[in-house]
């Protein structure tokens, strides 16, 4: 497969923002006070990198294979740490990371779904749909943190 240079930049452009949520997991992770945001953050953190890893891959001339199926969002359920005898500021903090986290994996899973069809090769645009619905269980699973946890 041959990538065309709009569509090269357009992966390029992609990489930066999985880059950047791999930098932030990461960061994150070290913040949390809760250690089942703690994991969470490493768990979303290495599907970020696998994320920039296959799109290397299609730089590389190579679509990984998906399954568009994914359901971690629909199947996570986390452990409650907070409640009413919690460290508030704690609670507020952890809070503020995961909220942060949202608003990042909804932008970054509008610029899949905006950049799809930039693509003339159906497998590339597969990859790029099952991105985006990963894109989308993390924020389900950050929502569901924050939910079990009394933050929303």
């Amino acid at each position: 497969m041959i990538l065309s240079e709009r569509e090269k930049t357009v992966i390029q452009d992609l990489q930066t923002q999985e880059q950047s949520c791999v930098t932030k997991y990461a960061k994150y992770a070290t913040q949390a006070k809760d250690p089942e945001l703690r994991n969470l953050f490493e768990d979303l953190k290495q599907k970020e990198q696998n994320h920039y890893d296959s799109l290397t891959q299609v730089l590389s001339g190579s679509v990984p294979s998906v399954d568009c199926n994914d359901s971690d969002g629909k199947d996570y359920q986390p452990t409650a740490c907070y409640d009413s005898m919690t460290n508030p500021q704690d609670k507020q903090d952890d809070s503020f990371l995961a909220t942060d986290c949202i608003g990042t994996e909804k932008m970054v899973s509008g610029e899949y779904n905006s950049n799809v069809f930039n693509f003339g090769d159906s497998d590339v645009r597969k990859l790029l749909a099952d991105i985006q619905i990963e894109e989308q269980n993390h924020a389900e699973m950050l929502y569901k943190y924050k939910q079990v946890n009394g933050m929303s």
